[in-house]
């Protein structure tokens, strides 16, 4: 074996080893990445030849947690690890959005990075590593890539700015963003903050900046002592610039005439698409395929520089608007009447019909992760149909697009949620996209806040997003900032940056890049602009419903919270859950109970209040405490010589002695009580024991003594 070492220092004494030779040998390229006890082994593989007909790159990046890394056996009935979950398609998304840029634009061979989690430390989070092995495993390779990259997190930890910082650290953190790029640009950034201002985010973001040109540095050595700096030689394209220019002569002016005319999105397809069919009608009858492929490729080429230049030279975009102009809003609530919550919102083409369920605890959604589980009471989906653009298309369930957008919007929304105090509720936003022309994920967090407030929710502040778009010209310097981008603008543009905050600042974030360089400059003038559409957006909101519902709806489930004495929790659930299941069935209301900080912590929940005061008077009956001097009506449970045994609460029974019923003399117990009986009985003691001394006689008037006899 030639196992060759690196070792990156992130500044505090911890130490990032990155490990080739050893494993996985008949990969292209395959590393282990190590920080503490957490190693991720990442693979590449690369197709010697691209497949006929793709002009794209057929990229897959898989990230997989094995439980065994931290000694967990997986759920489920089949006990082993299935389909990715959520998480880790996140994380797979982050590292497929930082490597994508940077592949050559004709390389078109099947790709594939696999990064498994195969050690955990639970103290050091393996999504930000996930990155750095990727692009490592890459550099190892001769597969052709306009790299390193890698990836870190950023997050300010006591006013103070760390990179990937421990779990533990992370949960006081005020900004967590994770940001990728290169030796001399940053390719993406993604993360949530806690209203801050743009100069904060962009100080944080050209601080991780600094820790990834180490980490590529690192990554360039290790590929000139593997020697693989000579990458592999293809050739994925045909190619024939007689015909480009042909194609640019006949088309561009007809092609810029069709962006210019500001018309709608479906006739600016049908108009782009007729020029591009008449070239192809004048190449003669039966056109070679390959020219005829050519010509299309070309033709997208045209499109491309014709909207862009539109942009440039006039600052008009395809739909007739300023470089800095949104497109018109309407919103509505209460849309869906029987929905605990909803809203719809529209912006332009783009439309979300959003509703909230409000749930009980035991609607929490249960994570089981290998490196991530619990529970959680905030649930966000974003569906994403066919019809919405006009498309035929499959209901496959939730994709990877649909899982990333819906977790943008759900930790846009997550920061302005109330505590637990003002939020017993486990809520469910689902976003339905039933219209798109781009920047739907930002439409799911206006219409998301506008819902949450429709259903009584007290958000700390309401939340909007927008999608902020750039055009570059890097021969002339040129550029130009797009705010609200149309779904054509993303396609054709530089840059799909998505902002979304409050009033008083950014909650979260994900930018895209697809050129070399952007420049604190334009990142701050683009955080400007996208600052004023915010603003904007949110003024339109405010004007269907500036803040929370007083109430919640009529027909809305209610929970009560209830704080009792540990000791008490058996007593509640009863043996096998008898009590509690007993209580359910009997008052119709959902309860749920555990142990906080040694504090029982009981929920209630049902959609009538008679069914909640009735589980509430059941439960204090309980937990009650017998007071000494105060008066119960019990129930005789039983008959003894000495005595009777009366049940003054549930599982409370105490001792009335033969002595304590009367003031009269009894021998003997014979007549005086049967079993469930109500009497009225007044507790005189508790004893060390807590046993119960009870008395009927000090209730009854005391009879007169007898004259004395003279």
């Amino acid at each position: 074996m030639n196992v060759i070492k690196k070792t990156i220092d992130l500044g505090d004494g911890r130490i990032v080893e990155i490990e080739t030779g050893k494993l996985a040998k008949q990969a292209d390229g395959s590393v282990v990445v190590k920080m503490g006890d957490t190693m991720l082994l990442a693979t590449v593989v690369s197709s010697k030849e691209a497949k006929e007909g793709v002009d794209f790159l057929p990229l897959s990046v898989d990230y997989q947690e094995k439980y065994a890394a931290t000694g967990r056996i997986p759920g489920g009935f089949l006990r082993r690890e299935a389909r990715l979950s959520d998480y880790e398609v996140l994380i797979s998304r982050l590292v497929d959005r930082a490597l994508r840029p940077l592949f050559p634009s004709d390389y078109h061979a099947d790709t594939q990075v696999m990064i498994s989690l195969i050690s955990a430390d639970k103290n050091v989070m393996p999504d930000c590593l996930a990155g750095l092995a990727a692009s490592a495993a890459i550099a190892v390779s001769d597969i052709p890539f306009n790299g390193p990259i890698s990836e870190v997190r950023v997050a300010k930890i006591d006013g103070t700015l760390v990179i990937n910082p421990t779990l533990s650290d992370l949960q006081k953190a005020t900004l967590e963003f994770m940001v990728a790029g290169s030796a001399t640009d940053i390719v993406m950034v993604e993360g949530e903050a806690n209203e801050i201002a743009e100069a904060e985010m962009v100080e944080a973001i050209s601080f991780a900046h600094e820790a990834i040109k180490k980490q590529v540095a690192v990554q360039v050595e290790l590929g000139e002592e593997v020697g693989k700096t000579d990458k592999r030689i293809y050739n994925h394209e045909h190619s024939n610039l007689e015909l480009r220019e042909v194609v640019f002569a006949a088309t561009y002016d007809k092609a810029y005439a069709v962006a210019a005319a500001a018309s709608g999105k479906d006739d600016r397809s049908e108009d782009f698409k007729q020029i591009r069919d008449e070239f192809i009608a004048s190449m003669g009858e039966n056109p070679d395929p390959v020219q005829v492929a050519l010509a299309k490729k070309y033709f997208h080429d045209v499109q491309y520089d014709a909207v862009r230049n539109l942009v440039l030279n006039e600052g008009k975009r395809l739909d007739g608007r300023s470089t800095t102009q949104i497109r018109p809003i309407w919103s509505e609530v209460s849309y869906l009447p029987a929905a605990h919550g909803s809203a719809v919102f529209t912006r332009g083409e783009t439309q979300s019909l959003t509703s909230v369920t409000l749930g009980s605890k035991t609607d929490e959604q249960m994570i089981d992760g290998a490196f991530i589980n619990g529970y959680s009471k905030f649930l966000l989906h974003y569906n994403f149909p066919g019809f919405s653009t006009g498309e035929v298309r499959p209901n496959r369930g939730a994709g990877r697009r649909e899982i990333g957008h819906g977790n943008l919007a759900m930790r846009s929304l997550r920061k302005v949620l109330p505590g637990l105090e003002q939020n017993p509720y486990t809520i469910r936003v689902v976003s339905d996209i039933l219209e798109s022309n781009g920047s739907s994920s930002m439409a799911t967090v206006c219409a998301g806040t506008l819902a949450l407030m429709d259903a009584g929710i007290k958000l700390t502040a309401p939340v909007s997003g927008i999608a902020m778009g750039l055009i570059t010209d890097e021969a002339t310097g040129k550029y130009a900032i797009l705010s609200d981008i149309l779904g054509d603008e993303d396609h054709l543009g530089d840059m799909d940056f998505k902002v979304t905050g409050t009033e008083k600042g950014i909650v979260a974030c994900q930018m895209d890049l697809k050129i070399n360089g952007l420049s604190n400059e334009v990142l701050i003038k683009a955080l400007d602009q996208a600052k004023e559409g915010r603003l904007h957006i949110l003024n339109e909101m405010k004007k269907t419903l500036a803040q929370p519902r007083e109430d919640y709806k009529p027909h809305a489930p209610r929970i009560v919270s209830m704080t009792i004495d540990k000791e008490f929790i058996g007593a509640i659930i009863g043996p096998g859950g008898k009590i509690i299941q007993e209580m359910q069935r009997e008052t119709g209301a959902t309860i749920a109970i555990e142990e906080v900080d040694n504090q029982g912590i009981i929920e209630i929940f049902a959609d009538n209040k008679a069914a909640i005061d009735a589980a509430v008077s059941r439960i204090r009956a309980i937990v009650a405490k017998p007071e000494v001097g105060e008066t119960y009506e019990g129930k005789v449970k039983t008959i003894m010589p000495f005595g009777a045994f009366v049940e003054i609460m549930p599982g409370k029974d105490g001792l009335l002695h033969i002595s304590e019923i009367d003031w009269k003399r009894y021998e003997t117990m014979d007549g005086i009580f049967e079993v469930g009986e109500i009497v009225k009985v007044k507790l005189l003691e508790v004893d060390k024991q807590g046993k119960l001394k009870l008395s009927r006689k000090a209730l009854l008037p005391r009879p007169p003594k007898p004259e004395a006899v003279q």
